[in-house]
């Protein structure tokens, strides 16, 4: 009860700071807010956010979260430019799932990403000796489609496609698409198997 008390004063002052989110909304921790754009880009639906979380938005970056997903403690979502982030229905983030969006970062529904997932939708440019914090980004899409599972320590790099009920392997780097419900690991992934 005392958590239900909590969370909806969450939610009010969510409200108060411009943020759409449902009044059905479970939050028992207050999140970190870096709003630097317009904070109705943030959407929350009916979730369950477990603990303190980091949300960031620049420019026209957008973040949604759809009912029945959870995200659970030191996770951050990064949202800039035109970048959508968006954790479809029923999908989790676990301990510490780090989303850099500067291009859409999708996740489809019912997928579960493991603790440490790191999900970068660009990358520095290090071309010449210029200092590389100052020569910009590269961006490219990420989309990861429904009944995706994630070991811990999952890195998705920019412009990959995790096709429908891909597993991906603790301490795996994805560099490219992988096919539908198959089985990856490796650094960079290979398929190991096939779900069917």
């Amino acid at each position: 009860m005392i958590q239900k008390i909590f969370s909806k004063i969450i939610v009010y002052y969510l409200k108060l700071k411009g943020i759409n989110i449902d009044s059905n909304a479970l939050i028992l921790k207050f999140p970190i807010l870096k709003i630097k754009g317009n904070p109705k880009n943030i959407n929350i639906g009916k979730a369950l956010i477990l603990g303190e979380i980091d949300l960031r938005i620049r420019e026209n970056g957008k973040i949604i979260i759809e009912d029945g997903c959870k995200i659970e403690k030191d996770c951050r979502l990064v949202s800039a430019r035109d970048g959508v982030i968006k954790i479809s229905e029923n999908s989790t983030l676990t301990t510490g799932a780090i989303i850099n969006g500067g291009s859409d970062v999708i996740i489809g529904k019912n997928c579960v990403l493991g603790p440490r997932a790191i999900i970068n939708a660009n990358d520095h440019k290090f071309e010449g000796k210029d200092l590389i914090k100052n020569q910009g980004f590269v961006h490219k899409k990420i989309v990861i489609e429904d009944d995706c599972w994630f070991g811990a320590n999952v890195v998705v790099n920019k412009g990959v496609i995790i096709k429908k009920g891909s597993v991906i392997g603790a301490c795996s780097l994805v560099t490219k698409d992988t096919e539908e419900y198959s089985i990856n690991f490796g650094v960079p992934t290979k398929k190991i198997k096939s779900r069917l």
